[in-house]
This record gives C-alpha cells, sequence and structure tokens, in this order.
C-alpha cells in the first residue's frame, strides 16, 4: 500500500481510449464485479493471442537478457470481443534444467510499476531463482502499458505550496476538500477516461490469468509484495485451480480493503515513528538529538509547527514535506542513517536541504492515478461525514500520519466511476500451500491482517519477523526468511502449520542499521551477523517506490 500526496516523476503519459459503442460502466453486476452471466466468476473466457517477444526499451532488462511485449487483453471481460488494451510485460526464462514452470511478480501499490521484476530471480537462494520463467509487469493503465492512466501531473496536491495537513484553520480544509476535488473532476476527463470503471483488482486478477494462458502454463505461480498480496488473494479466489506456489510478502486483510485498512495505518505509522525516535535517542553520539526520545518526538512536533509558520528550505519544506519524507522510516530501516542524519541537520542548524532531497516534488501522476482508481471503486468508499470524524479521532491519540492519509485518498469521496462491495476473498477452495511474510509492526499492511490473512487460507504458512517494522522486507538477506522462500519454491512444500491464531515460524527482523563513523551503516541480525540485502538496489528501490509512491 502507498502513501503520498508528493508525485514522483516518471515520464509516462496517458493514451487516448474510447469507450466501445454500447459500453457502459452501468451494466448489470454481480457482487464480484464481474458481468451477470458467463462462466467463471460471470465473466466469459478469453484466450489472448501470444505475446511477440522482443528487444526491452529498459537498458537494465536488456542487459539482464530480458525480452518485452504487449498482452492483449479485454478492457472489459464481460465483452472479450469489444474494446482491448495492453499490458506491457518482460521476462526472463530459466537457464536450470530443472524447469519450475513461469511466476509473475508484482511489487504493490495498487499503481506500482512492475515491469523490472523479471530480474527477480536472481535474489532467490541457492539458484532456484533460475528454474522458473521470471514475469514482470505493468498493471492496467500503469506506466508502459496501453493506455496509460494520468489526470494531472501538476496536481496541487502534490506541489510545495500547499496548506497543512491537519486542518486546524477552516481555509485549510476547504483547501484540501476543493483540491482532492479537482483532482477527481480531472480524472473524469483524463484521454484514458474508459480505463475508470475497469481499474478493480478482479480485472488486474484477470490479466494476470490471460499472461498465464499466453505463455501456456497450467499453473500460475506468483510473488506478490503489499497490495501484490491483496492481487494474490483475488486470484486465488477467482481462479482456484490454475494457483501454483504462491509468496505473499506484506499481507493485506482482505476484509479491511481499503478504507479500514487506511486507519490502521494510522495508528501503527504513528507508533513506528515513536520506534524511530527511540532510535535516533538511543544513538544520540550519532545523531546529537539527546537520549530522551520523547523529547525529540515533543521536538518534532514544535518543528512542524514552526515550518508551518516559516517553510525552510527556500519555502519549498513545510509540515506536510517533512512528514512525507520522514514517513519512509515508518516504512523500512534501511535508511534510517541518512534519514536521521538529515534530520538532525535540520533540527541542529535549520538547514532543511537534506531532508528536502528525499522529497520527490511534483511530477507525473500516473501511479496516484491508478492507485485512486483501484482503491475507490474496489470496495465502497464512505462519505465526508464520517471520514472526518474517523481521522479527527485517530488524529488525536495518533497524529502523524493521519490527516495525511486522510488527504492522499481523499479523491475517493468524489470519484468519478463507482464504488461496489468488495469482492468475497476465500482460500478455502484451495489445498496449495502459501507462503506468507509480515513483520510484526509493519504499518503499511498491519500484522493482524496477515493473521486474518492466514485464517482465511488454511493451506498458508505465515513467516513473523518478530519485532520487525519494515514493510515487504523478504529476501533482505534474513536467512530464516529467504531460505524457506528458497525451498519452497524448489520443492513447493512447507512445514506443518501450527495451531491456533499465531505465525507458524518465528524469524529475526530486518535489521536496523548501526551508525558509524561519519555515514555509514551495516545492517546486523539478532544474531551479530551482517546482513547483506539479497535483493538488487535496482529492485529495492522500485519495490519502494511502488509502495510508497512520492514519500
Amino acid at each position: 500500500m502507498k502513501r503520498a500526496l508528493t508525485i514522483v516523476a516518471s515520464g509516462l503519459a496517458a493514451a487516448a481510449l474510447v469507450l466501445p459503442a454500447g459500453g457502459s460502466p452501468a451494466a448489470a453486476r454481480d457482487r464480484d464485479g464481474s458481468a451477470a452471466g458467463g462462466k467463471q466468476a460471470g465473466v466469459p473466457s478469453y484466450t489472448p493471442p501470444a505475446p511477440a517477444w522482443g528487444e526491452c526499451a529498459s537498458a537494465r532488462l536488456k542487459a539482464a537478457g530480458a525480452e518485452c511485449a504487449m498482452l492483449e487483453v479485454p478492457l472489459d471481460y464481460a465483452r472479450p470481443n469489444s474494446t482491448k488494451i495492453h499490458i506491457a510485460v518482460s521476462r526472463k526464462l530459466h537457464t536450470d534444467p530443472d524447469y519450475k514452470g513461469m511466476i509473475a511478480v508484482n511489487p504493490g501499490g495498487p499503481g506500482g510499476s512492475g515491469l523490472i521484476y523479471s530480474i527477480l530471480g536472481g535474489a532467490i537462494p541457492n539458484g532456484v531463482g533460475a528454474k522458473y520463467d521470471w514475469y514482470g509487469f505493468d498493471p492496467r493503465g500503469v506506466g508502459s502499458s496501453e493506455p496509460s492512466l494520468s489526470c494531472d501531473p501538476d496536481y496541487a496536491g502534490a506541489g510545495y505550496d500547499r496548506p497543512n495537513y491537519v486542518p486546524e484553520r477552516a481555509a485549510d480544509k476547504r483547501w484540501w476538500r476543493q483540491t482532492t476535488r479537482d483532482y477527481a473532476r480531472a480524472c473524469s476527463q483524463s484521454e484514458a477516461r474508459a480505463l475508470l470503471p475497469y481499474l478493480h483488482t478482479t480485472e488486474v486478477a484477470r490479466d494476470l490469468d490471460s499472461l498465464r494462458k499466453a505463455v501456456g502454463q497450467e499453473k500460475l505461480n506468483y510473488y506478490g509484495f503489499s497490495y501484490g498480496t491483496y492481487l494474490g488473494q483475488v486470484y486465488a479466489t477467482l481462479f482456484p485451480q490454475q494457483v501454483g506456489r504462491f509468496v505473499w510478502d506484506g499481507v493485506l486483510n482482505a476484509k479491511n480493503a481499503f478504507y479500514q485498512a487506511n486507519l490502521d495505518q494510522d495508528i501503527q505509522f504513528d507508533r513506528n515513528l515513536d520506534t524511530y525516535f527511540k532510535y535516533l535517542a538511543d544513538h544520540d553520539t550519532a545523531f546529537g538529538l539527546g537520549t530522551d526520545w520523547r523529547a525529540i518526538k515533543r521536538g518534532y512536533y514544535r518543528l512542524r509547527a514552526k515550518l508551518d509558520r516559516t517553510p525552510a528550505a527556500d519555502g519549498k519544506l513545510g509540515p506536510d514535506e517533512l512528514d512525507d519524507v520522514m514517513l519512509s522510516a515508518g516504512y523500512y530501516v534501511y535508511d534510517w542513517v541518512g534519514l536521521g542524519e538529515a534530520y538532525a541537520k535540520l533540527v541542529t542548524t535549520g538547514d532543511g536541504d537534506d531532508i528536502l532531497a528525499n522529497y520527490g516534488g511534483p511530477g507525473d501522476d500516473n501511479g496516484f492515478a491508478v492507485y485512486n482508481g483501484v482503491q475507490c471503486t474496489d470496495a465502497v468508499w464512505p462519505n465526508w461525514k464520517r471520514t472526518q470524524a474517523d481521522a479527527w479521532r485517530i488524529h488525536e491519540r495518533h497524529p502523524f500520519l493521519t490527516w495525511g492519509n486522510t488527504w492522499y485518498n481523499a479523491p475517493c469521496l468524489n470519484w468519478p466511476a463507482p464504488s461496489r462491495d468488495a469482492l468475497r476473498v476465500t482460500g478455502r477452495r484451495i489445498s496449495t500451500p502459501i507462503l506468507m511474510i509480515a513483520e510484526t509492526h509493519d504499518a503499511a499492511t498491519v500484522y493482524s491482517g496477515a493473521l486474518a490473512t492466514r485464517q482465511a487460507f488454511p493451506s498458508s504458512y505465515l513467516i513473523e519477523g518478530v519485532g520487525g517494522t519494515t514493510h515487504s522486507g523478504s529476501l533482505s538477506g534474513i536467512a530464516c526468511t529467504d531460505d524457506t522462500i528458497a525451498s519452497y519454491l524448489d520443492t513447493g512444500e512447507l512445514p506443518a502449520r501450527k495451531p491456533g491464531n499465531t505465525s507458524d515460524q518465528q524469524c529475526d527482523p530486518v535489521p536496523a542499521p548501526e551508525p558509524e563513523a561519519a555515514s555509514s551503516l551495516r545492517l546486523r541480525s539478532a544474531g551479530g551477523d551482517v546482513v547483506k540485502d539479497r535483493m538488487p538496489a535496482v529492485l529495492r528501490d522500485a519495490l519502494q517506490q511502488a509502495q510508497t509512491t512520492g514519500r
């Protein structure tokens, strides 16, 4: 799941798309959003033409020996012979003769680009990744897929000149309400607006199944991060007979998609920021902010109020930008040292340039547009009265993220495509083992959601990164977790589940870095061993961008 109002530039433009004659978003729908009648889940069968594989535009994919293609799928699976759209796909074929089949990867979002993830196989321990054909893809509306949705690349809510997230002044609330309303209106006028009724996760799951068919595989193997775990749950519900080996890291509770999931985030991100303040206090020698974490926290909110009156960094660093940058500490531990140094510099000298360097600034809004397109329509969204009441209630005890998160999702209050009842996700028809990974204090997809998903999927097995705060941190070098992933992908087998509402395997979390001389950092496990991230930096960075677009 991603939270931001600053849009990271991706250089992507929307392509025009026109609704087919007679097409209507108001067509008769059953409760999973599929058009009534037809075969599986009320939708007629569709088999795509074989993709024409060729050279990738990405230099990194070309260097890795990957191939790219466009997968042709229906805009509306209820009308498979009507308008088509194209999903950008990449693949890197197996090199080990012990072939295990295809595996598709989704990094999360919704709205995250996944085209680069055909090279994820190299991060799997013991060479197991070489036994698979790896597929990355940009979901419908995203990135290189055609059309690509953009509503307003210069969205005012993503700029520097915006009021405080916390609307204690009536004028600030009016500004945010109008600005988020205007963004929704801009989406209704987008060149790719015909996508809006067809961005549901069920449609993305059907695109995944079209990819499975297009490459001639009986089963889909799948690795999903963050929102990608929800996509996996939806796929498993719609296509239980096609479920192969599934890995879900950073597990979303499907029952809370998506409004309640956002409220859960508001609470846990606030707690995780406290954890980060404690880290800064424990390393006073490195950061010089004192040894009392509560004093550091009070200082944060005093600084926030000061920036509201007088922004730093030539007027570009206000309270919202500071929150946006510090949010990364609640997501991941990887850059706790660099972030702490930048924050300490701001506190001690008033120089906010280093903090601002971590802030994306306004740019192309493709990820944000698709994020809204999925979240606003996948499940029923409440009205402003309830939204405002919930925000003030949670803000009273957990102020760090609550209002920023509220405004990030506020376009849903006026979204130009209707929301609907969420798909009832179930794993009761699946016997294939499913591997899940979650850290105890993950804020983006809270740990209680992993436990709820474990109950909903009786064949699943949950690894807990005990005490950790990192979101979707698998393949970070924790052998207990990563070796289990490799063994499962190699054999398809997992140990027996434990009884009760608990994790099945307890591992170290991704460890916090140790500040040392200058700006160096090391990651060490609880046992003292140096931990090296198995995932190439380009993938880890892309994963974080997919999950935190703009922050």
